[in-house]
């Protein structure tokens, strides 16, 4: 049993910025004592003195640390209900010209997926959307836009089709004109300021690691960065209780709307 993880946690967010007291502690430190554990190293201060000694070794606990489990078209009933009522009313409301962004983005999955979904209703040339991520591994991946068959599993096979090349049996690259249209950038959502003025912002699957405290911060943060009537889109297991105390009414399962 490791000791004095709340030193511990001092020494990484002096390191990383990542502050782990914003998330679940029982479920992190689990995850953390097991990374350690494979390497042999038997204290937390050895740790961190490795972390700051070996590039190879910080890149690989940042990206253990941040949650990357991601695939292109996640709960395809939500995509659907996206593409026939939500996207319909961001225009009606704000025009074709709308600012998304796409928070904890991972791997890219989903800014190319929304890329797609918007060309169905706009030339590729006037799709721009900001994707974000405090992981800087996962940002280099989600720009080289390297999937394996699985992550495209549920995505519709017209979009496959069309802006996918196989690269062999299990791997897919995507087209350069999708990667054109989104934006990646590192940022922290626990300290870094927010886009303003969003007519949508889609964060899934991501809070579901933070605190309760941490969790309606953000969601606030959010509302913050919103357009009134803008919407806030969340991963099926992230509903939020009661939107109305942050600013929000429920549009749709799933979705915001800022009030």
């Amino acid at each position: 049993m490791l000791n004095n993880y709340e030193a511990f946690k001092e020494e990484v967010f002096r390191l990383t910025r990542i502050d782990l007291n914003a998330y679940k502690e029982r479920q992190m430190k689990r995850r953390i004592d097991a990374l350690i554990a494979k390497h042999g190293i038997k204290s937390y201060p050895d740790y961190v003195n490795v972390l700051k000694q070996d590039k190879n070794m910080f890149d690989e606990f940042v990206n253990y640390l941040t949650i990357n489990v991601s695939e292109f078209y996640r709960n395809p009933e939500q995509w659907a209900l996206l593409e026939k009522e939500i996207l319909p009313y961001l225009f009606d409301s704000f025009g074709k010209n709308i600012k998304i962004w796409s928070a904890a983005c991972s791997t890219g999955d989903e800014p190319y997926s929304l890329v797609m979904l918007l060309s169905k209703f706009m030339p590729l040339n006037k799709i721009k959307v900001i994707a974000t991520d405090i992981d800087k591994q996962v940002l280099d991946k989600a720009r080289m836009g390297l999937y394996n068959d699985k992550s495209l599993k549920a995505l519709p096979k017209e979009f496959i089709d069309k802006y996918f090349n196989k690269v062999n049996d299990r791997a897919y690259q995507i087209n350069d004109s999708i990667k054109a249209c989104v934006e990646f950038k590192q940022h922290n959502l626990l300290k870094d300021e927010y886009p303003m003025n969003c007519d949508l912002i889609i964060c899934r699957n991501v809070l579901i690691y933070f605190t309760e405290e941490a969790k309606n911060d953000i969601y606030m943060k959010f509302n913050r960065s919103l357009k009134k009537d803008g919407i806030l889109f969340v991963g099926s297991t992230e509903q939020i209780i009661q939107p109305q105390m942050l600013g929000y009414s429920s549009h749709k399962s799933f979705f915001y709307k800022k009030v």
